[in-house]
């Protein structure tokens, strides 16, 4: 400070207190999805960009009646500040939802947060010092790695392909680290129904990883949010339900309720817990008693099983029309084909770029995201992320088409003043693969 009141001669022409902020805050960004909201939520443009539930799907009354009912048996309490770990019924209900995945846990060792996305970051906060590593699938959730890079963490990525993260390869990276004197800190993963790859992590694969956390003294950070919504045969269980003490889980009625009410939850072991509830009440003080009313009291009357084999449904039908608009319109490319969840993992042929590509999309009234969004090292714009959670399938075929011309319009701008080639010059044997190459 120049003098008392007055800003230091570190701002700058945009921001006065530029030289203030916290170097931490540099890791600060703008996901690339966030920043695709605005247009796309233009009623011409066809998004396939951002994972929004379909919360249409869900019966109106049955909100309304979870709602008026706590409003008049426990309206005081519901308007209350309340506990720092979560309303214990709710954390009794919980425990059920879990079950469902082959966890089995005390309602003691649940902290219910603000989303899992709260969750994620109170983890983080607790865990990362500056130059920590930390290990991540490549690609991997966008917030997660803004999360990260906002506590000056470095992500490491380690491949995946069908089966999911790639445990020699986990194997070699902690390696390297260790032989380079880097301090690993957790392993971050989404084992189910990836976000954004779609794949899930095989038994063998989990039951391998942990063997491989439990060896490196890693601690194992388990993301959930998908792992009910399946559309054919139920996934693997949880790496929780074999791992107590070496992994935190994630959870979050987000996607198998409704986003809005912002509750989610981590599953910990005891010591780990007690800082997270500390964690918790220093950055909101308690998580809102009316949300978490509203959704226990929705678990105590509704039939929230069929209402999540409701969802199931939407998201099953969604699905197989983007598969099926991707093979009518695109289909010399690769993608992958999840068998829950709400996300396509698509890859271009080498020459093109999909954030370059992105400008051109949005110009023909369809939005996506593209691949360098979840990696840390500038990785992915050979990739497209291809939402199908939120458009109807009239929409997502539509999407699909106006897709396909922006990348056949891009490959053939390319041909005519590179000689890259056309798009039939880059035609795969589909038979022979169903995943993008960087996924094989």
């Amino acid at each position: 400070m120049t003098t008392q009141g007055s800003p230091t001669s570190q701002g700058n022409n945009l921001d006065r207190w530029y030289g203030s902020y916290a170097q931490r805050t540099s890791g600060l960004a703008a996901s690339e999805v966030r920043a695709l909201f605005a247009v796309a939520s233009r009623p011409e443009v066809v998004s396939l960009a951002g994972g929004m539930p379909f919360v249409s799907a869900l019966p109106q009354d049955l909100v309304v009646g979870a709602m008026d009912r706590v409003m008049r048996e426990q309206g005081a309490v519901a308007l209350q500040y309340g506990s720092g770990q979560g309303v214990p019924a709710l954390r009794e209900q919980i425990l059920d939802v879990m079950a469902l995945e082959g966890i089995s846990g005390s309602a003691d060792d649940v902290v219910v947060t603000t989303g899992s996305q709260h969750a994620l970051e109170l983890f983080s906060k607790l865990f990362i010092d500056p130059g920590d590593v930390v290990l991540a699938e490549g690609p991997s959730y966008v917030t997660a790695l803004v999360i990260f890079r906002s506590y000056q963490a470095e992500v490491d990525h380690v491949p995946m392909d069908e089966h999911g993260l790639i445990p020699e390869a986990l194997r070699e990276h902690i390696a390297r680290l260790k032989s380079a004197g880097r301090k690993v800190k957790f392993l971050y993963t989404v084992p189910t129904f990836h976000n954004p790859a779609g794949v899930t992590l095989s038994w063998e694969r989990r039951l391998e990883i942990l063997e491989i956390a439990r060896a490196n003294d890693i601690l194992v950070l388990e993301d959930n949010p998908y792992g009910l919504l399946y559309f054919g045969e139920k996934p693997p269980a949880a790496m929780r339900s074999v791992e107590r003490e070496g992994v935190v889980y994630l959870g979050t009625f987000s996607k198998t309720l409704a986003p809005g009410f912002r509750v989610g939850w981590a599953l910990a072991p005891h010591a780990i817990r007690e800082k997270l509830i500390l964690a918790n009440e220093a950055a909101v003080l308690s998580p809102s008693s009316f949300t978490q009313l509203v959704v226990s009291e929705y678990l105590r009357d509704a039939d929230w099983r069929a209402q999540i084999d409701t969802f199931r449904g939407v998201y099953r039908e969604r699905k197989e029309t983007m598969i099926g608009a991707l093979n009518e319109y695109l289909p010399e490319l690769t993608w992958t084909n999840p068998n829950g969840g709400f996300y396509v993992w698509l890859t271009l042929p080498s020459h093109l770029d999909s954030k370059a590509m992105l400008p051109r999309a949005v110009t023909e009234l369809v939005a996506y995201t593209p691949g360098t969004a979840f990696y840390a090292d500038g990785n992915g714009r050979q990739n497209i992320r291809l939402s199908f959670c939120y458009p109807t399938p009239e929409r997502i075929r539509v999407g699909i088409r106006r897709l396909a011309a922006v990348i056949n319009g891009e490959l053939d701008l390319l041909d005519t003043f590179a000689g890259t080639g056309s798009l039939s010059a880059v035609r795969r044997d589909r038979s022979s693969a169903s995943l993008p190459t960087d996924l094989q």
